[in-house]
């Protein structure tokens, strides 16, 4: 079956990964047409945070000023509620762009500005809200999916090349395309009591977790004047027994909170859920975010792995479309997404166990004790810098490589003496680095034709103290990106336009099968 496109990739559910999806996919030049079931934006803040691999996505996509007007985040503390610290996680300045490295937010709000921004993109992204999508089929040529009006009944087809299923972890697609979604969920129900803010009080900035084995409490500042709870309700209680915010207020005064600080704004349910799909994909259809993959929140990851699926496949989809590379490379994108969304979940569920004191003395201590004689910098796992496991990569992997991780972005200027970000020097390409070489003259007659097929370019890092030589240099101003290539021993890498290293000359520059 050929015939005409409603879009090049349709898009099923329109929350933060499916916008993240169609903005990646208008950025990188095709079209999506989203199909969303709710008319409105869900006004519950779910998601709590964004880090600065998340904003390095916003950034490439245009979008970053409008999310960094958001509360940075000063740091993480695990304390008893007798006032004893457990642990504490600090927040050292981002490498990735930005100076924070965590930002909360208010997902209502952020999510509305998403969607502010697609709009920007006109023809190339289409939504139809009350769509409740009904089925999918696929064939050799694409996929056809079937939804229906919420308000008019009204039955629409939409024809697409590919389809990313965005839609949630109850989505339809998932089970209509024969996906599984295996593992456990919690059986503790927990209260989230989202309110508005009517006073500061010392330390609101900390994203505190109180840890006791019967009453836990998550205590987060929002952006926008919120603030949130969370708390497990006893073996012996229900969401029956909270109908209304005056059954909720006790909770909150047992934490000292009193009408004087907050106004109760709403209160909902919930539990922790660990799943993941036993595949991301089905021919032409691609799952994404909660549709792929559950969480629980205590890494604060949950979102921001849909967010990053979206973005990882948009802009892989975006090529193949154009023809710019081979279908193959849409393996990639479980091959990459499924080790980094493990590890989080992995991570959230050992913090968890933090809040709840279930680690033994043995266990905490090495949570909290620092590797030493490391050639990367030790930082604690939930605010390292991310590292691709797998996928589109070559070499060796590790503490003592470069390859898999994502290169730093600091100021840097051109050889015009144009200053900015490193990202809107490289542009949306793949690029190799040299350190003060030309990173062409290193490769092979057979690797230079491998990286010119992707349109590579290549640009040679000059030191701050020296002269550029050629109109393709960068100069190091803030003096970090020539310290962590020599760092790893490389004289150049190749960097993806994700900015993930894809290869370096130590153990060859050819382009990664």
């Amino acid at each position: 079956m050929t015939g005409s496109y409603d879009a090049d990739v349709a898009i099923v559910g329109y929350g933060p990964t499916g916008v993240i999806a169609a903005l990646t996919l208008a950025r990188y030049g095709v079209s999506a047409v989203a199909l969303e079931r709710d008319t409105d934006i869900y006004p519950r803040a779910r998601a709590v945070t964004v880090n600065d691999w998340t904003m390095r996505i916003f950034h490439d996509l245009g979008i970053d000023e409008r999310i960094e007007k958001k509360i940075p985040q000063r740091a993480l503390r695990w304390a008893t509620y007798g006032g004893q610290e457990i642990m504490r996680i600090e927040h050292p300045p981002s490498t990735l762009g930005r100076k924070a490295r965590f930002y909360n937010i208010h997902q209502p709000t952020m999510e509305a500005e998403l969607r502010a921004a697609a709009q920007d993109h006109g023809d190339r992204i289409t939504v139809h809200y009350g769509a409740d999508v009904t089925g999918i089929a696929q064939d050799a040529d694409g996929v056809t999916v079937t939804s229906t009006d919420t308000a008019t009944g009204q039955a629409r087809t939409t024809r697409a090349r590919y389809a990313i299923a965005a839609d949630g972890g109850a989505s339809t697609i998932r089970g209509e395309v024969g996906c599984r979604l295996l593992g456990d969920t919690n059986d503790v129900t927990w209260v989230v009591i989202d309110c508005r803010v009517k006073r500061w009080w010392p330390d609101r900035d900390f994203l505190t977790f109180w840890s006791d084995k019967e009453r836990p409490v998550v205590d987060i500042a929002l952006s926008a004047g919120n603030h949130r709870w969370e708390i497990p309700l006893k073996p012996a209680e229900s969401p029956a027994d909270y109908p209304t915010s005056a059954e909720v207020w006790p909770l909150l005064k047992a934490l000292g909170v009193t009408e004087q600080d907050v106004e109760i704004h709403r209160h909902a349910f919930y539990k922790h859920h660990v799943r993941m799909c036993d595949t991301w994909r089905q021919g032409r259809v691609f799952l994404a975010g909660d549709a792929a993959h559950l969480m629980p929140p205590w890494a604060g990851a949950g979102m921001q792995s849909g967010m990053r699926d979206a973005h990882n496949l948009g802009w892989k989809l975006a090529r193949v479309i154009r023809g710019e590379l081979p279908e193959s490379w849409l393996d990639t994108y479980e091959a990459e997404g499924r080790p980094n969304t493990a590890f989080y979940t992995g991570l959230a569920v050992q913090l968890g166990r933090v809040i709840k004191q279930e680690l033994s003395e043995e266990e905490q201590a090495a949570m909290n004790a620092v590797p030493q004689d490391t050639v990367t910098p030790y930082e604690p796992p939930l605010s390292a810098p991310p590292v691709l496991e797998g996928g589109w990569i070559r070499g060796p992997l590790g503490d003592a490589s470069v390859v898999g991780r994502m290169v730093p972005q600091p100021v840097a200027g051109d050889a015009t003496g144009r200053m900015a970000r490193l990202d809107d020097l490289l542009g949306d390409g793949f690029v190799l680095l040299g350190d003060d070489v030309d990173p062409a003259t290193l490769l092979t007659a057979e690797e230079r034709a491998g990286w010119d097929a992707l349109g590579a370019r290549y640009l040679a890092v000059r030191p701050k103290t020296a002269y550029t030589q050629g109109p393709e240099e960068l100069v190091d101003l803030d003096e970090i990106l020539l310290p962590w290539l020599r760092r790893y021993g490389v004289r150049a890498v190749a960097v993806r336009p994700d900015k993930f290293v894809a290869a370096a000359d130590v153990s060859g520059l050819a382009v990664p099968a």
